[in-house]
């Protein structure tokens, strides 16, 4: 099933079918090859593993309730279930990739931390897991995003990170997205790109997609038991960046 092959693992290439690639400069090939060796490695190690779940459980509140929205439900006349995912620490799911990323960091012996963000939530769970680890942090925000979104740039510089306004361009999150990369092009030693959406180059959507699959796979173990042993007949996800929608999918993709 096409749907079932592009939840897998992406080829050598770094593509899910016909989709994906690595399409960088050449001064950032070695750095995303070196990405996506300490990935592979620290997903199958057991202790990195144990050290995210314990990270997420106690310090990010999951699991995440699935609260059935009984006035909903009845007002459209079909079942809502909702995964709550408001009620992490940070407000949203972003907490979940970057506590992940952020082990990456100190385990491939880095200092700093930066990232791109567009609405904000990004920008705060990735200054709050640098926060926590205690590593240098700057984000990246297009300068329209931030007149739009003060409260979340006061939130990241509240937790220690440095905000810096992208004028090029739309000056929103695509432009933010050029700036980190050029940041992380002369930077690269002692820096790692948090991205916080299934885009860019291989490993990023793979590495998104499997930190952010908590998600999904905790939603589908309390829809089973919330629907007597059945899943949802339908599952729907929000789409900006698409890690909240490939982690959600990840889960049921099997169903």
């Amino acid at each position: 099933m096409a749907d079932v092959s592009l939840m897998a693992e992406p080829g050598s290439n770094g593509r899910f079918g016909e989709f994906g690639g690595r399409f960088v400069p050449e001064s950032l090939m070695p750095a995303c090859l070196q990405l996506e060796q300490a990935f592979h490695e620290a997903w199958a190690d057991p202790a990195y593993r144990d050290e995210l779940n314990s990270l997420l459980r106690d310090y990010g509140g999951r699991p995440t309730p699935l609260t059935e929205c009984h006035r909903l439900s009845e007002k459209l006349g079909v079942r809502v279930l909702l995964k709550r995912e408001d009620l992490a620490h940070a407000g949203s799911h972003k907490l979940n990739n970057v506590v992940g990323q952020a082990l990456l960091t100190r385990r491939m012996g880095k200092r700093r931390l930066i990232a791109e963000t567009g609405a904000g939530q990004h920008g705060v769970a990735a200054a709050t897991a640098a926060a926590l680890f205690g590593l240098e942090c700057t984000v990246y925000m297009g300068e329209v995003d931030t007149k739009r979104q003060e409260l979340n740039v006061f939130r990241m510089e509240l937790l220690g990170a440095e905000v810096r306004p992208v004028l090029s361009g739309s000056r929103t999150l695509k432009d933010a997205v050029n700036e980190a990369m050029r940041d992380w092009v002369a930077t690269v030693d002692d820096t790692h790109y948090c991205l916080g959406s299934v885009m860019g180059p291989h490993p990023f959507p793979y590495m998104v997609r499997q930190l952010q699959r908590v998600v999904g796979e905790e939603a589908a173990a309390q829809a089973h038991a919330l629907l007597n042993g059945h899943q949802p007949d339908v599952v729907v996800a929000c789409v900006g960046g698409g890690s909240n929608a490939a982690g959600t999918f990840a889960g049921f993709v099997d169903t």
